[in-house]
């Protein structure tokens, strides 16, 4: 009985009250066990039953707290026929529907989005469809990952001709189950067959458990079986004698009151033998048993059939015939059935599909002749022994039937043929050395075989390999091979080897005899994933070429192996004729009489919608229409790798026209369903083109259709084609490269349901006409989101140029859907000039190696490991130690530029010891490098001060003028250097060295020029010079280089790339497919093989773009190194020690990678996970490291083999892929080669196919370095006229001269959009460029251009940008945005809305993550902005203050970034604020600050900032009070509200504290609080006031202000002041110290704040009435004790006034103290004035 415990079972076998005694038995292996399973049983014995039991199985293992996690498996079921997928799609989805488990079925009918396969949990498929789907290993990794049970149903298809695809699937299965240890299980069911027991050896079923084998005795119904020979030889007599004893059977069983099922073997067969049978019927007067029942619904069923628009349907229905087969459409063949299971069809006449396809048991079975015609063969050959079974199966109803009849009717020399069959069966064999080429195709394109070896493993997972070990005969293998080879190594090793032959001259792959690798061409991909046979490549290769019309592309599509089965019958070709004459707008050579003639028509009837009567045609012309559209694409692919410009175009047409059923000369609005045919035709009559119809008004155009109500419609119609405008703009790189931008705007209405809800797919090319070329293509998306905001979407690619130049390329862009969708974009060369050639490398010369002694310090020697300098350093030597020449050093990375540095450093030492050295490398991490080692051999070893100065590390003044080495960022370097009149230290400086100068051309370049134009801008004024020395990687253009930082030719080394220490030898390998991620996964194998071969045992580094990537790799090798033997050979230490190290790490991910020997690096791990895995990998403990490109720049460990996987990164910015900067990449290539261990370096680029060509180029020559200074000229422009160093237009001018971008100009004008180089030309761009910088400061209130035009002012803002280097934008809308009363919600706005977080990268999803986050977040942000940077910040920055928990690890390092930046710009909004004069906003804005270092909300109790205090502890302070013990005088009482309380509560005791809170926390954090506590300053205030007072009595000049006071009434508070006056008030600060013991520190307690922080505090003077602000001064770090005088004027009216200074912490939060100040103001006296004019006291106190 069926008693299923779990709700789950009870919910989908409702209705079933036990199972039958086959699911009895086999219930517990199914339903509780994950065995795979093979189970033999006849038709009808109920096993989909068997199959629910396994799905119901998986499903209970992805229960988890009583809830089905759906996005965790898939199951798969595999029908051999459509017509069951169909039949089965509806029996799962109706079972499972309870459950919320969706069933889809994925056939070629029902086509999938990638989206709805994600969403579907049970996938029904026919097994070429899941062939296809897993073939692509690309789109659908995740797919087959996924899937966690995979069901075949009707195994014993195998001896078919499509049991090749089935073998391919299970071994493809088999073998992703080895090689990922994931689990799938695989469950076959088959009718009964004979060796079973192979059958469950290639299933890999054991045959103990999972193997059930039931015999015809386990049929529900038994089967009385007749055979019938009939004798005559005489062909006519035959079919005569079949057709009586046919009749005579049927009539039998009707008579008997029973329906009747005959079977024949042809689709036109079907209606022949109904009409004969109908014909005996009505002559023998039998007709009226024929009949159909008279019942009440017979009616309706009527109707039904005469809707049909099949003819035969309708005329033989109403006499009770009916037929069946797979040409008829789907919406007949259901009505059929449903007719023939309600009784109203006596007889139906069906073929053999319809036994496979559909559950239709009928009480009696004939099959009427027992020959088929075999399309392949050409011939008839005899029923196969399933099939008859199969037919047999269908015989006897369970529900209604004691037993059931089977008939055969067949030549009497065949009977003891089936009679034998029927009673010993025949073993079933494999068809699949039939497909052997295509299958072994499929595999090496997707990565799975890449060499002989594997392929001969791959046919041991087959059941090919299953049957010729039983029966080596049948397969063609002699007795005595098979003795000598029993495995038959040999002999698959001679069958792999012939079909690589076959293959690699079909050039599908490259076959390599000598080392027996395979690897795929994208001809063979392409072949692969559309399915396409192997002849039909070859007829490709030998019919088609670049030339061809579209009436000959159809032509050889027609002749494509796929159509073979399609035979030209008899009767069909009179209407193939008028087909032909009526439907054919192109020629069909072969006409009517050959098949490929035929199948010209066919497709081309199919487009033209014409309409056919023959069923034979129609069936045949679905078929043909399905396949020519998936060849067409294959071609089209074909062509676009060929690069065939007009062969690529008309392929993508004809593909479009065939999806369409349109020609592609109609008019592209027959596209839209909604108008009507009339319109159309006289859309088409009066020629109205759609860009005409733009153009029209609706009126217009519906009185030209004579219908002026359609106009409207049309209209819309028309523009929502889709539409695209593009400009291009170009730019040489060098005088064969350019570069071209491509803006593409979407110009057309979007309609969701027009274009669906995601995107419009295009494709793009750049063509040459004249070569007739094709030199870039790609394939984008346009966005619905872009069509709709109308955002433009940015492509950047480069092309080659030859010269002489040709007059112009075409950019064309075609719609992958739309006919009449396409756009052309001219790239004209007339006015292009190439940039200049570049001048000649150095050479390296063959030098004897100098030893270190030629240093000439003992001290200097020990600090090298090596005894002999390389050959680059000897060459360099004397001029960088010996002169004081400019140099610039161009060497390829790895070749030990830092030693050129250091002599250069040491050269200072010598000869200018007071003076400094300064070090500027690009990033941090470089810094922190140089660092950790200068500061060990410099300043421990040689003495010498370095200090860091990075946005991280800012030292004190007195630090950095002790320094003699200072080691910083370029932004860091510019900002110090920017007030360099006022800096001693800047002055000081006698060498600059820049390291990676060549990152000039990078975003963050114009930082680099500003400082070298300023330095030497410096040096030509203090006429002292500044030795710079630059360094880089081998450049192109070294010259202008040199020529800016003014190197002569004595300072210039620029060798070539292939100079390095270790040779390097490079591998490009190009991957297709259009999206990034599947793209990145399909390399990973690739990745695996290329450690295997280049460096199988030494340490190997592996770039990928994100942190994501390093996960998603990761996990794929480990899934490789499953495979092999040793699945741990990259762990180079005892597994018990990596354990121990494993313990200690954070990561999830790591802890798993580092047990493989394979390491993660990237900003998202923590510091010390980074620090661990760095140290593993220095010291080969683990051989692979994973890491983000930063590494390249940041850390230098070598390796002997990189590889870089994938050049492109996601830029957040811009929402898109961008290409790495070719200086990243050779930095990556160069961390190739150990020059200590190697004799040689190897680097694997995989990049995307259609940039394969441009780094072929790059990586051997080198790139040139143009400037970005243009984009942010305007900031550094700001800064130097707030400096002081621009006064005029001119100075801009002459400023720009100094620039390396001025360099470039001249040389690459057009790069730069400048026309030619004349002198006017020059000084006109310049001057456009000085203009609007300056307009775009005069907006942002930077700058004020004078009455003359020519002289510029700074103001305050530029002064305030310049100062906190923000860029302009930012402060002019602080003056925007900000106002006198704004709260902090406004500021938080303002303070994100700064244009320094546009970059703050908004990944894929993270929109979503965004909106989750937003959620949980006290201030609500606008709902549709999610995906921006800005609104990213705030969401960021309110989690900061609110302990919000993040979405993922990356948004933590983002935080940090967004941190980094926060104090800068908020102090420089405090100013902005101070410079207005409002109190409100400063206080406010202090507050923020507050709250961004503390990490807490302003209005949270200031207890909270205490580590580990969370707002459920604050009840333990609010309950405590002194009362308990004897309270000292004075002691606090009562309960605790903030921080000061709580400190004057503990006096410094940590007991106290502890007894506060030891019932919450533990010791641990409990003295951690009190750390925190114990730091925090408290301030002692005293005032007084500094002046002249005239006062006969005492003339005083200091008047100390009273502190606070009870009696407002009390006249001595009020201090007596002179109207309209300067005043000083000067503020003496005590620092009292509370229990803290230790050394004090200047650095601020603020534990959630990423970096140090310095404690110090803001002194505002404001009036409260009048909201006012009066002075604003910063104070570093009280240590003791601190004076500060604040001036202010005294107001004009006199009177009582109250002043309010206040005193704010810009570290604590609840720390803020105030004063009042009581003013009288009297009317001054003469004689005051004048003292206060000449008074000199006030000089020294500037109002800061």
């Amino acid at each position: 009985t069926l008693n299923l415990q779990e709700i789950i079972g009870q919910l989908v076998f409702k209705g079933m009250k036990r199972l039958n005694r086959i699911q009895s038995i086999v219930f517990e292996t199914a339903y509780n066990t994950n065995e795979n399973m093979l189970i033999c049983a006849p038709t009808g014995a109920g096993k989909t039953n068997i199959a629910m039991l396994t799905v119901l199985h998986e499903i209970r293992q992805h229960v988890q707290h009583g809830v089905i996690k759906k996005d965790e498996f898939k199951i798969v079921y595999v029908a051999p026929m459509k017509a069951l997928a169909a039949e089965m799609t509806n029996y799962f989805s109706k079972r499972l529907e309870p459950l919320g488990i969706a069933v889809k079925e994925l056939t070629g009918d029902m086509q999938l989005s990638k989206g709805e396969i994600l969403r579907t949990q049970m996938l029904v498929t026919t097994p070429e469809k899941w062939d296809v789907v897993t073939r692509k290993s690309v789109g659908d990794v995740a797919l087959s990952q996924l899937v966690k049970l995979l069901i075949l149903d009707e195994v014993h298809l195998l001896h078919e001709d499509r049991g090749p695809v089935l073998e391919s699937i299970v071994a493809r299965t088999l073998r992703q189950v080895e090689s990922t240890q994931s689990m799938i299980r695989i469950l076959g069911l088959s009718a009964t067959l004979p060796n079973y027991l192979d059958v469950a050896t290639f299933l890999h079923v054991n045959p103990c458990i999972g193997l059930f084998y039931f015999d015809g005795r386990f049929r529900p119904v038994p089967l009385g079986q007749t055979f019938i020979g009939i004798k005559t030889t005489n062909k006519v007599q035959q079919l005569n004698h079949m057709d009586e004893v046919c009749y005579e059977n049927v009539l039998k069983q009707i008579m008997a009151g029973h329906q009747v099922m005959v079977f024949v073997h042809a689709r036109n067969a079907t209606v022949r033998t109904a009409m004969g049978l109908r014909e005996k019927a009505k002559n023998n007067g039998h007709i009226c048993h024929f009949l159909p029942s008279q019942g009440s619904d017979y009616g309706q069923a009527e109707k039904q059939v005469q809707r049909s628009r099949n003819k035969q349907l309708r005329e033989l229905f109403p006499d009770g015939f009916s037929i069946h087969h797979a040409g008829m459409l789907r919406q007949d063949r259901n009505l059929v059935e449903n007719l023939f299971s309600n009784g109203h069809i006596k007889v139906l006449v069906c073929t053999a599909t319809l036994a496979w396809g559909v559950n239709l048991p009928a009480h009696a079975v004939v099959i009427k002749g027992t020959q088929i015609y075999a399309a392949k063969r050409g011939s008839f050959v005899d029923l196969g022994i399933l099939d008859v079974m199969q037919i047999f199966g269908r015989a006897g109803r369970p529900q209604f039937d004691k037993f059931g009849e089977g008939v055969i009717i067949t030549t009497h020399d065949k009977l003891s043929h089936y009679l034998t069959l029927l009673t010993q069966r025949n073993p079933i064999e494999s068809q699949f050395l039939e497909s052997l080429a295509d299958n072994l195709n499929a595999e090496i394109a997707l990565g799975t075989v890449t060499n002989v070896e594997e392929a001969v493993k791959w046919i041991s997972y087959t059941y090919l390999y299953v049957r010729m070990r039983a029966n080596p005969l049948v397969y063609g293998i002699s007795h005595k091979a098979y003795q000598m080879d029993p495995g038959l190594e040999k002999h698959r090793e001679q069958l792999v080897t012939e079909v690589g032959r076959k293959l690699d001259k079909a050039r599908m792959i490259r076959f390599e005899e000598r080392t027996g690798f395979f690897s795929s061409t994208d001809l063979g991909r392409t072949a692969s994933h559309y399915y396409i046979k192997y002849n039909t490549i070859e007829t490709f290769n030998e019919l088609f070429d670049a030339h061809k019309t579209e009436g000959d592309i159809l032509a050889i599509v027609s002749k494509a192996e796929e159509f073979e089965q399609i035979k030209v019958r008899e009767e069909e070709i009179e209407e193939l004729d008028t087909l032909l004459n009526d439907f054919c707008e192109l020629p069909a050579p072969g006409g009517v009489e050959n098949n490929y003639g035929k199948i010209n028509i066919l497709l081309q009837t199919y487009i033209s919608r014409g309409e056919m009567d023959s069923f034979s045609l129609i069936s045949d012309s679905a078929y043909v229409a399905q396949n020519a559209a998936r060849i067409v694409r294959a071609l089209f692919e074909i062509a676009l790798r060929k690069r065939w410009p007009a062969m690529t175009y008309r392929l993508l047409n004809l593909s479009k026209v065939i999806d369409k059923r349109l020609w592609g000369w109609v008019s592209p609005l027959r596209q839209f369903s909604v108008l009507p045919p009339s319109v159309l035709t006289k859309l088409e009559e009066k020629n109205l083109t759609v860009d005409k119809m733009k153009d029209m008004r609706k009126d217009e155009i519906g009185h030209m259709l004579h219908h002026v109500k359609i106009g409207l419609k049309v209209k819309q119609c028309v523009h929502q084609i889709p539409s695209i405008a593009m400009e291009a703009t170009i730019q040489p790189i060098t005088r064969t490269v350019l570069r071209v931008r491509l803006n593409i705007a979407p110009d057309f209405m979007w309609n969701d349901q027009v274009h669906g809800t995601v995107g419009e797919p295009w494709w793009i090319w750049v063509e040459d006409p004249t070569n007739d070329h094709i030199y870039h293509s790609e394939y984008f998306i346009i966005q619905k989101k872009q069509v709709i905001t109308k955002e433009p979407q940015i492509l950047v690619f480069t092309i080659p140029i030859f010269e002489p130049l040709p007059s112009q390329y075409y950019i064309r862009a075609v719609s992958d859907r739309w006919l009449g969708a396409e756009a052309v974009c001219i790239i004209n060369f007339q006015h292009l000039i190439l940039p200049e050639r570049h001048p000649p490398h150095t050479e390296l010369l063959d030098l004897q190696p100098l030893p270190i002694t030629a240093l000439g310090h003992r001290e200097y020697e020990v600090l090298y490991k090596f005894t002999h300098f390389n050959p680059i350093q000897t060459q360099i030597f004397h001029t960088v130690y010996h002169t004081d020449c400019n140099v610039l050093l161009g060497a390829p990375t790895g070749s030990g530029k830092t030693v050129a540095a250091e002599l250069a450093i040491f050269r200072v030492f010598n000869k200018y010891p007071t003076s400094k050295a300064v070090y500027i490398a690009p990033l941090k991490a470089l810094v922190r490098e140089r660092i950790e080692d200068w500061k060990v051999r410099i300043e421990e070893k040689l003495g010498k001060k370095v200090v860091e100065l990075t946005g991280d590390v800012t030292p004190d003044m007195r630090a950095i003028a002790q320094a003699d080495l200072i080691v910083t960022t370029p932004e860091k370097w510019d900002g110090v250097s920017r007030s360099w009149q006022n800096r001693s230290y800047v002055q000081k400086v006698s060498i600059l060295i820049i390291d990676e100068i060549h990152l000039l051309g990078d975003e963050r370049g114009p930082v680099l020029e500003v400082i070298v134009s300023r330095t030497n801008f410096i040096s030509s004024h203090t006429e002292k010079p500044v030795r710079v020395v630059g360094l880089s990687t081998a450049l192109a253009n070294a010259r202008d280089l040199a020529d800016w930082l003014n190197i002569n030719q004595m300072g210039l080394f620029n060798f070539r790339p292939s100079v390095r220490p270790v040779p390097l030898e490079v591998h490009i390998q190009g991957f297709p497919g259009q999206h990034y991620c599947p793209r990145m996964a399909s390399m990973n194998k690739p990745a695996f093989q290329a450690i295997r071969s280049h460096s199988p045992a030494k340490p190997v580094l592996i770039f990928v773009s994100s942190r994501r990537q390093t996960r998603l790799t990761a996990l794929d090798l480990i899934a490789f190194l499953a495979t092999e033997d040793d699945p741990k050979q990259w762990l180079k230490m005892d597994e018990r020690e990596m354990n121990d190290i494993i313990v200690t790490v954070r990561d999830s991910n790591l802890k798993l990678t580092l047990a493989f020997g394979i390491g993660m690096h990237h900003a998202g791990l923590h510091e010390r996970d980074r620090k661990t895995v760095e140290e593993l990998f220095v010291n080969c403990k683990i051989q692979v490291l994973i890491a983000t490109s930063t590494l390249a720049w940041g850390v230098n460990f070598p390796a002997h083999l990189v590889i870089v996987k994938g050049t492109e990164y996601y830029d957040g910015k811009t929402r898109r892929y961008m290409d790495y900067p070719i200086t990243d990449v050779l930095q990556m290539m160069g961390r190739a080669g150990r020059p200590q261990f190697d004799d040689q370096g190897k680097a694997v680029i995989l990049v995307h196919d259609i940039k394969k060509d441009f780094y072929k180029k790059f990586l051997y020559e080198p790139f040139p370095v143009e400037s970005s200074l243009l984009e942010v000229l305007a900031d550094h422009l700001n800064a130097e006229i707030a400096a002081g160093t621009i006064t005029s237009k001119q100075d801009a001018m002459d400023y720009i001269t100094w620039t390396y971008f001025f360099r470039r100009l001249i040389m690459n004008p057009t790069y730069y959009n400048l026309d030619d180089v004349s002198h006017d030309t020059m000084n006109k761009y310049l001057s456009g460029l000085v203009e609007k910088s300056l307009f775009d400061l005069e907006c942002s209130y930077c700058i004020e251009i004078g009455e003359d035009n020519r002289s510029i002012e700074p103001l305050t803002y530029g002064r305030i940008a310049s100062y906190y280097y923000l860029k302009h934008p930012t402060i002019g809308m602080f003056k925007d945005q900000l106002k006198p009363e704004s709260n902090i919600e406004e500021l938080l706005l303002i303070l994100t809305n700064a244009e320094e977080y546009t970059d703050l990268p908004v990944r894929h999803n993270e929109d979503q993550m965004n909106s989750e986050l937003a959620k949980h977040l006290p201030i609500e942000v606008s709902p549709h902005s999610f995906d921006s940077s800005h609104t990213k910040t705030h969401l960021l920055l309110q989690a900061h203050f609110s302990h919000a928990k993040l979405p993922c690890p990356d948004y933590a390092t983002d935080t940090k970034t967004v941190l980094d930046q926060a104090i800068r710009i908020c102090q420089a909004m405090l100013d902005v604020a101070a410079h207005h004069g409002w109190l409100v906003t400063a206080l406010n804005i202090t507050s923020l600050i507050q709250m961004v270092v503390q990490g807490r909300w302003i209005h949270d109790s200031s207890l909270l900032t205490l580590p580990y205090i969370e707002v459920h502890h604050l009840y333990l302070f609010r309950k405590w009070s002194q009362g308990k013990r004897k309270s000292t005088p004075g002691g606090y009482q009562g309960p605790i509200e903030c921080l000061p309380e709580l400190m004057t509560a503990c006096e410094g005791k940590e007991n106290v504290f502890a007894s506060i809170v030891d019932s919450e926390l533990q010791a641990a954090h409990i003295s951690q609080a009190w750390n925190f506590l114990s730091r925090l300053p408290i301030l002692n205030i005293s005032l007084s006031i500094k002046g002249y007072w005239d006062d006969p009595v005492q003339p005083q000049n200091e008047v100390p202000v009273p502190s606070l006071t009870t009696d407002m009434r009390d006249d001595k508070k009020w201090i007596k002041l002179y109207a309209d006056q300067e005043y000083v008030l000067q503020i003496n600060l005590q620092r009292t110290q509370m229990g803290y013991q230790g050394k004090q520190d200047s650095k601020a307690a603020a534990p959630r704040f990423p970096k140090v922080k310095d404690e110090g505090w803001f002194l505002i003077l404001g009036e409260i009435d009048k909201k006012e602000l009066f002075a604003l001064k910063r104070i570093g770090y009280v240590r003791t004790r601190n004076t500060v005088s604040v001036a202010f004027y005294t107001p004009e009216t006199s009177g009582k006034y109250i002043y309010t200074l206040y005193l704010m912490s810009d570290s604590y939060l609840g720390m803020d103290q105030q004063y009042d100040i009581y003013l009288n103001i009297i009317p001054a006296s003469s004689s005051a004035q004048v003292t206060a004019e000449v008074s000199d006291a006030m000089s020294h106190l500037a109002l800061k």
